[in-house]
């Protein structure tokens, strides 16, 4: 990210706002140091610190007129400011954790979100920095996505990294996990709701790991931040803002991937949806979506075709396309305890739209022996319909 631009490019014409540009400037460690005191003082939100960048020309005369500026304006006790060692505390933190802060004034920043009416002042970013400075689509959806709905992410994630693009998500449970899964070999971004260094939910843990080594972590928290509810709205505008667009896979009536699809909305984002099955509870957002303009995509070639000319790259479908086959696994004996539960991510996984088993057993992560048994007991119990070569539904109305 060798760069020294006088003012940071705009990557397309539709993220523009009415705002002037931020300049753009290297930092060194002591004007890395003022701005993250800034950030974090008191009444300073992401508006107010882009003023008094631009009003001041730098944060350390910002932090000196802070009392002033405050004081005029009202305030009867002196406006609290980050001591100088808190700041210093929280920058170690990240450098231990292999993770260094990254400002809108500085090149590195993803461009895109910079763009935006409110932009994070600032992000700590572990992993692969220049991938944030390609073409990038978001891919979300459900938690408890199913396994057509795993598997379509997978199959979109491989193609449009092959094609060019990194893929961002939010590393959480079910479509989130699948996207980055897939995308780790041609580029993923993880944004995390919490700080670098917690990682949430911990079942991703070899995933983080993963994504930190060969992709790129992404968290406008401080190290270690633990997660509130609030935090996944924030982390989701993020995702939404760093992509050119946003493909949502399954989402429920009131899933946080509709909050995702509005704000990407808001911030003159293509939005994309995959339509679902009408008895499906998890399509019922995205199919929602579709009715309200969202375009509806089904394949590589549809995401491609809306987001290779915003980005100036061929729309051409790479081939081959890995169909990710499931890879069985050499099992012990399946323990009795765990049939139950074996069942219920199966169950979890499945809808009223016919999927191969080989996806159930990707879905679940459970070896193929133990879906086998899982599927058996529920077309035993009236619960599952067989199609025939080798693809199964769950009943309509029979989840339970």
């Amino acid at each position: 990210m060798a760069q020294n631009p006088q003012t940071r490019q705009n990557p397309s014409p539709d993220l523009a706002t009415a705002r002037a540009p931020l300049p753009v400037a290297p930092l060194d460690d002591r004007q890395r140091l003022a701005c993250l005191r800034l950030i974090r003082s008191e009444n300073v939100g992401p508006v107010t610190f882009r003023e008094l960048i631009n009003h001041f020309g730098g944060a350390e005369a910002a932090l000196a007129a802070l009392p002033e500026l405050s004081v005029r304006g009202g305030r009867r006790r002196p406006i609290r400011i980050t001591p100088r060692d808190v700041a210093e505390a929280e920058l170690a933190a990240a450098l231990t954790l292999g993770a260094h802060p990254v400002f809108t004034i500085e090149p590195g920043y993803p461009a895109a979100l910079a763009h935006l009416a409110t932009p994070p002042p600032m992000l700590y970013i572990k992993g692969r920095l220049e991938l944030l400075a390609h073409p990038t689509v978001a891919i979300v959806g459900s938690r408890n996505g199913s396994a057509a709905g795993i598997a379509l992410t997978r199959m979109i994630a491989t193609g449009v990294g092959q094609a060019g693009f990194v893929v961002v998500s939010g590393l959480a449970r079910g479509i989130d996990g699948a996207a980055h899964e897939a995308s780790i070999a041609t580029g993923t971004v993880a944004v995390l709701a919490g700080g670098i260094g917690h990682v949430y939910p911990p079942e991703h843990a070899d995933l983080y790991a993963r994504i930190a080594d060969a992709g790129c972590l992404v968290s406008e928290n401080p190290p270690g931040f633990q997660i509130r509810g609030h935090d996944f709205l924030q982390r989701n505008r993020i995702i939404s803002g760093i992509a050119l667009g946003v493909v949502i896979v399954e989402a429920a009536k009131r899933s946080g991937s509709l909050t995702t699809a509005r704000l990407a909305t808001e911030q003159g984002r293509e939005v994309m949806a995959i339509p679902g099955h009408p008895l499906d509870p998890r399509a019922e957002g995205t199919n929602g979506l579709i009715k309200q303009g969202a375009t509806m995509v089904t394949s590589v070639a549809d995401v491609l075709e809306v987001l290779s000319p915003m980005s100036g790259m061929s729309a051409r479908v790479p081939t081959p396309l890995s169909d990710m086959p499931y890879n069985a696994r050499e099992t012990p004996p399946i323990d009795a305890v765990t049939v139950d539960d074996h069942r219920r991510l199966v169950v979890e996984v499945l809808g009223p739209a016919p999927v191969s088993i080989d996806a159930v057993a990707q879905a679940t992560g459970l070896p193929m022996r133990a879906v086998r048994v899982a599927l058996l007991e529920l077309a035993l119990a009236g619960r599952l319909d067989q199609h025939g070569g080798q693809l199964v539904s769950l009943v309509p109305g029979r989840r339970e």
